[in-house]
């Protein structure tokens, strides 16, 4: 696996992006699991995919995020531009603008009826965008919009293995506790 920092970001910006190559770089304080993400300057990212899997996320996002764009209440990362494999980096990578905000769990004085309603308004207007044409979900995007049947097999093993533990003092990962959905623009943003 090869290790994405700064200085990667760097040499590969400084090849395919000279323009941009006086930005400093910083990584972002809360790292994803596909891709790592990196300030590149005030008003842009650069993102790139964690391992071979998550590829298929940089051509799919610098299709549809224009496009969803169009469609939603709340700012969405525009693509800028996109990097080919480099530095010893072996995948294609994407620069976007920067939205600035801060997760829910590092937002203080959120009002949440607002962070509620800014929420639904934003899942009602993704409900309504067009889909002709778009992505079909599978095992490129971990099965993300696929119906929950495909976990299945895998929510059977971990009962199973919960019932031989007493099924007690565990709680299903990741399941409302991270708090790192991003906000950007709307009534329930506590700006930086």
């Amino acid at each position: 696996m090869v290790e994405i920092d700064a200085a990667l970001v760097r040499a590969l910006v400084a090849a395919q992006f000279p323009q941009w190559a006086h930005l400093p770089v910083t990584a972002v304080a809360r790292q994803g699991w596909d891709n790592r993400t990196f300030r590149l300057g005030e008003h842009l990212l650069a993102r790139l995919p964690s391992a071979e899997g998550y590829v298929p996320g940089v051509d799919k996002e610098d299709r549809w995020l224009p496009v969803l764009a169009h469609h939603l209440p709340l700012p969405v990362p525009e693509p800028v531009a996109t990097g080919a494999p480099g530095a010893g980096y072996p995948y294609p990578w994407s620069v976007r603008r920067w939205l600035p905000g801060d997760t829910l769990a590092a937002a203080d004085g959120l009002d949440r009826v607002a962070v509620a309603r800014d929420l639904g308004g934003l899942l009602a207007a993704l409900r309504e965008a067009p889909t002709a044409g778009g992505p079909v979900a599978g095992r490129h995007s971990a099965f993300r919009g696929c119906h929950p049947s495909v976990y299945g097999d895998e929510v059977e093993r971990a009962l199973a293995g919960a019932g031989r533990r007493g099924g007690r003092g565990r709680r299903a990962g990741g399941v409302g506790g991270r708090g790192d959905i991003r906000l950007a623009g709307g009534a329930g943003v506590v700006p930086r």
